[in-house]
């Protein structure tokens, strides 16, 4: 192995560990459908409980790849969405299995809500959401978490506007808020 892949090799399996231990024991296959979204109605630039695009919760990253949906870039911290209404989501995957997606300009929820959102917007759009507060000690934002099913929305504030936005499985969604992950 060449002396400079082997900072990526022990990066790449810090990041396998890490997500491994995310992991849920069971996932829905990659067919699952939201009762509360469809593709069909999906609009460019939105993100919702199922996905992005084509993109789907539970889509194994095999399947992904030989689809073309997905690639790892040598220079990337990890795999990157490929398909021009996706590449705003980072995905992150476990066993296998897409269960998050980081969302970023310009994509939003159905409702509109993304990065820069004011809280109050969020608050109107999600009043069902549940206030999370961050881990004591850590420089971690404050959210907001709305479910639907087993899905998750999770809006992460600085108490005026989200900072970061999360889709993806609860429980996943529900770890990455309260253990954090990596800086990638």
């Amino acid at each position: 192995m060449k002396p400079r892949f082997v900072p990526l090799v022990i990066v790449a399996l810090a990041l396998f560990a890490l997500f491994a231990g995310y992991a849920v024991t069971q996932r829905p296959s990659p067919a699952y459908a939201s009762p509360t979204a469809s593709t069909a109605s999906r609009t460019s630039g939105t993100v919702d409980f199922t996905g992005v695009s084509d993109v789907r919760l539970g889509a194994s990253d095999t399947d992904l790849t030989s689809q073309g949906a997905l690639a790892r870039p040598v220079n990337a911290c990890g795999p990157v969405l490929t398909e021009a209404d996706s590449r705003a989501a980072h995905p992150v995957f476990a066993d296998g299995r897409l269960v998050l997606l980081w969302v970023n300009p310009p994509l939003t929820t159905p409702e509109g809500v993304g990065v820069g959102t004011p809280l109050a917007t969020v608050r109107a759009a999600y009043p069902q959401a549940t206030a999370m507060v961050a881990p004591a000690g850590s420089y971690q934002f404050d959210g907001l978490m709305v479910t639907s099913g087993d899905r998750a929305y999770l809006f992460m504030h600085d108490g005026q506007t989200v900072r970061k936005a999360v889709v993806g499985y609860t429980a996943d969604v529900q770890r990455l808020f309260t253990y954090g992950v990596g800086n990638c």
